[in-house]
Parts: C-alpha cells; sequence; structure tokens
C-alpha cells in the first residue's frame, strides 16, 4: 500500500506553506519537480505521521540542474525491467543509456566518453556476475557512482556506492535527487 506525502514550500522567512497530498513516492517525485519548477523557493515531501522528510528540492540546484540532463547508465539483466527502469528514468528528465549485460557495458565505456552521473547495476544475474563490473567500473572509473539494484537477502555488492533491495523505484529514485 503506498503511503500518502504531503508536499510544502520552504518560504523565505523559514515558514512552510502546503502544497499538495500524494499518493505514493513516485507521485511525489513527480509533483515535486512540478512545484519546484514553478517556484524560486526550496521544496519538500514528508510523511507526516512521522514527520520524516523524504525528498527535498533546493531551489538553486534544481536551476542548475534544468538546463542539464544528467547521464545514466543502467547494466541490466532483464530486458523488461531494462525497458521499464529507463522509460520511468527518462520521464524525470535523465539522459539514459542501457546495455544487457557486462560484456556490452565494458564495450560501451571503451568506445565512448560516457561520463555518466550514475551506473545502476541490476539485480537479476548472480552475484559474482554482479560483483564483477562494480569491481571492473571501480578500477577503471573511480570517479563513477555505481548504485547496484540487489534482489531480497544478503547480496550487497562491495564497492558500489549505493545498495538496496530491488522492490520498486521508491528505494532507489531518491538517490538519483542527491546527484
Amino acid at each position: 500500500m503506498d503511503r500518502e506525502y504531503d508536499i510544502f514550500e520552504c518560504q523565505h522567512d523559514g515558514s512552510l506553506s502546503w502544497r499538495a497530498t500524494v499518493r505514493g513516492l513516485l507521485s511525489a517525485k513527480i509533483k515535486l519537480e512540478e512545484l519546484a519548477g514553478s517556484t524560486e523557493n526550496d521544496h519538500i515531501v514528508m510523511y507526516v505521521p512521522t514527520q520524516e522528510i523524504i525528498l527535498r528540492v533546493d531551489a538553486t540546484k534544481a536551476k542548475e540542474r534544468r538546463g542539464e540532463r544528467q547521464r545514466i547508465l543502467q547494466i541490466a539483466y532483464n530486458e523488461q525491467l531494462s525497458h521499464e527502469r529507463a522509460a520511468l528514468l527518462r520521464r524525470f528528465g535523465y539522459h539514459v543509456f542501457s546495455v544487457m549485460g557486462n560484456e556490452s557495458a565494458r564495450i560501451l565505456f571503451s568506445a565512448v566518453d560516457l561520463s555518466p552521473a550514475l551506473v545502476i547495476v541490476g539485480h537479476a544475474a548472480p552475484e559474482h556476475t554482479r560483483q564483477e563490473i562494480v569491481d571492473w567500473l571501480k578500477q577503471k572509473y573511480p570517479q563513477t557512482k555505481v548504485l547496484a539494484l540487489n534482489p531480497p537477502g544478503n547480496q550487497e555488492l562491495a564497492r558500489a556506492d549505493y545498495n538496496v533491495v530491488q522492490n520498486g523505484p521508491e528505494k532507489w529514485l531518491p538517490i538519483l535527487l542527491n546527484l
């Protein structure tokens, strides 16, 4: 069941003004981006029962980001999930390169200067296959941030900058806001 989130605009005097209530993290992210693009103020998404701030948009960073589309490379091991993730990321304004498997990723990196803001490593391959590409990325491109989407269980990938259980975009979309 999706939670309800409230979106607030942070006024210059420090007060908060309620702007919307939405259901689900994805809807919150979409509405947050829409509202943040229409004013000069910061915005937050809050889960009111716990007063937990889930997402935040700094107006100055949002302005800078609007002019540039960040690049994301996803290394997928399942074609359907690859298409779904790419479509979602494009809706948020990211430029997405998708490859199937480690060898395709190595070829793409050596053929094109991508300079991605993030590399997403899918969850639908054996742990050793996924760990191999993370190790290769960190050796060849140490400045590149890596987000590992992991199957349930204790399969976090060493050297990945972010490890999340693949349960849908609610777990990993907030990471993209902080890039």
